[in-house]
């Protein structure tokens, strides 16, 4: 794509007299006025006069630099940068229609908390969905520009120190839950990975590097949702989405979809869940492993059991397993690493409570609980209270009681919204119970740990 030279920025420079080395060294000022560190130096600037791309923020501190000199405001969109994407409630709500478009919305996103949740009626409408997953089945990828020229060269030490940041902060997620991990996410993310999408890279690192961008934007999507920030989570996700269409990583999109299923389904918008699932799976179909088409399939499995589709269900979850038992034939990315029989196991231990099948429920969720590895601390509380939940389907009161008891105790210091749902779903399933000594012994345990949760 032909860049036009922005002879705005270049008329505004020579009006306070500014080289390009000299704007550089005033930009960086600007930033470390503000607790920032920017690596702008003479030929960034030279590549901003000859129509190179800019992240906002950088934009913004270029604009305030010529206003202290000229001593008048400058704006970004003043000096030919793209006006700044505002962090609205519904900012980053649509699909995105170019790369900077997606990368200014998730430079906002990363600034905001968890806690700075929007109202809830802004969440993705059906058509926003819908647009969505149309637009990235039918897409082409936009490709990388091989003419950046950036002030960093970005390797791949670069591309290694990010995916190994994300299987840390993975594993934090897993452990502690989302509402201790998002603060580390979205500081990294915005401070280590967002810059690196603005520097220069061959074809072969670049490749690599919006596949390891994917990888943290998605975990802080996740982490949103664990937290219990819908609207935010819908924002990262729809933005992720759009990153996997840069470099065509179709398996990660698909694998966004099946996020965006299994959150739809946890809030109970089954018709939405079972379109985003057969999207992954229609999406990904030709460019996933086995291990990666079986989570797909899984999360279809999920949506189908939540309306009571038993055939539905069941053919997806044999689907699934057909793909698991193929799943070591593959060459799986890193970060399907989770997906192992407990995993599978604790899915369909979901699908059979939601079905009503009592039996299997049971069966599969005490198969998901001693498979399940301690160190996915969340996975395993889940599991534990939809064996709970599956005891009680049972008519099992006292060892259902018993057993989300475990979890309680086990489970006190996740920081998940998620987590804290599955124990008040369980006390409002036993509340015909409240005479039960075992459940008025199981309430209190529920009262002193999210007191300690709120004193940590």
């Amino acid at each position: 794509m032909d860049k036009k030279p922005n002879h705005r920025l270049a008329a505004h420079m020579k009006e306070a007299g500014a080289s390009n080395k000299g704007l550089a060294r005033r930009v960086c000022e600007v930033a470390a006025r503000h607790g920032e560190q920017r690596g702008t130096t003479h030929v960034s600037v030279q590549r901003w006069l000859d129509g190179g791309g800019i992240q906002p923020q950088t934009a913004a501190f270029v604009a305030e630099a010529l206003s202290d000199k000229l001593h008048r405001t400058i704006t970004p969109t003043d000096l030919g940068f793209p006006g700044p994407v505002p962090v609205t409630p519904t900012a980053g709500v649509n699909y995105a229609k170019s790369l900077p478009e997606a990368l200014s919305v998730l430079d906002g996103l990363a600034r905001l908390r968890p806690e700075d949740d929007p109202p809830s009626e802004l969440l993705l409408t059906e058509a926003d969905v819908d647009h969505a997953a149309l637009t990235w089945l039918v897409s082409r990828p936009d490709g990388l520009s091989n003419d950046s020229a950036g002030s960093r060269r970005v390797g791949m030490r670069d591309i290694a120190a990010i995916r190994t940041a994300a299987g840390y902060f993975m594993q934090l997620d897993f452990q502690f839950g989302g509402g201790h991990a998002h603060k580390a996410f979205r500081h990294y993310f915005r401070e280590e990975v967002l810059p690196l999408l603005d520097a220069s890279y061959s074809a072969k690192v670049g490749t690599a590097l919006f596949g390891a961008a994917t990888e943290i934007s998605q975990l802080l999507a996740w982490t949103a949702y664990d937290s219990g920030n819908h609207t935010l989570a819908d924002r990262y996700m729809m933005s992720t989405l759009r990153l996997t269409q840069v470099v065509d990583d179709r398996m990660m999109g698909a694998r966004i979809l099946a996020n965006m299923s299994h959150q739809a389904n946890y809030l109970r918008q089954a018709s939405r869940a079972m379109r985003l699932a057969r999207a992954a799976i229609e999406g990904g179909r030709a460019h996933s492993t086995p291990r990666g088409m079986a989570l797909f399939a899984a999360h279809e499995a999920r949506a189908l059991s939540t309306v009571g589709d038993h055939t539905g269900a069941g053919r997806a979850m044999n689907e699934a397993e057909r793909f698991f038992e193929l799943a070591d034939t593959g060459d799986d990315p890193e970060w399907l690493s989770y997906m192992d029989e407990a995993e599978l196991v604790g899915e369909f231990c979901h699908c059979f409570r939601d079905l009503g099948k009592s039996r299997e429920a049971v069966h599969f969720a005490e198969r998901a609980v001693s498979l399940t590895d301690p160190k996915y601390a969340r996975t395993l509380g889940f599991c534990r209270m939809v064996l709970a939940q599956s005891q009680l389907l049972n008519g099992e009161l006292e060892a259902a009681v018993t057993t989300a008891g475990l979890a309680v105790e086990a489970g006190d210091a996740l920081q998940s919204a998620r987590f804290q749902r599955y124990v008040t779903d369980f006390q409002h399933a036993v509340s015909v119970h409240a005479s039960n000594s075992t459940v008025q012994q199981f309430n209190e345990q529920v009262r002193d740990a999210m007191t300690q949760m709120d004193d940590e």
